[in-house]
């Protein structure tokens, strides 16, 4: 059963712009849950790239997308939303979406629930 779903990703030109859906399921997403979008490149591991605290609601960006990339959330519609801007070639990868109860920090393991990922490819 599928309960978090991707949307919106594709091929961009470098200094473009993306925004990335995530539609959530009601099993998956409560206003008090840890949100995050993570990205796995080919041979890498994946890596937070922006996620908003379970704790205090607080959000954090990786050092490589901090004033380029926008996380945000809907709570009535259960949705959870990444703008992204002045895309780079190595923004290049597989996009998820996760949520948790406990997700505290922008880690993988903080996250039990996950979509199945949407490709984000910035090429000239």
């Amino acid at each position: 059963q599928v309960q978090l779903v991707e949307s919106g990703g594709g091929l961009v030109q470098p200094g473009g712009s993306l925004s990335l859906s995530c539609a959530a399921s009601r099993s998956t997403f409560r206003s008090d849950y840890g949100i995050g979008w993570f990205r796995q490149a080919p041979g890498k591991e994946r890596e937070g790239v922006s996620c908003i605290s379970s704790i205090d609601g607080r959000s954090y960006y990786a050092d490589s997308v901090k004033g380029r990339f926008a996380i945000s959330r809907d709570n009535d519609k259960k949705m959870i939303y990444l703008q992204m801007n002045s895309l780079k070639p190595e923004d290049t990868a597989v996009y998820y979406c996760a949520t948790d109860r406990w997700g505290r920090l922008c880690t993988p393991t903080e996250f039990a629930n996950w979509g199945q990922g949407v490709q984000v490819t910035v090429s000239s």
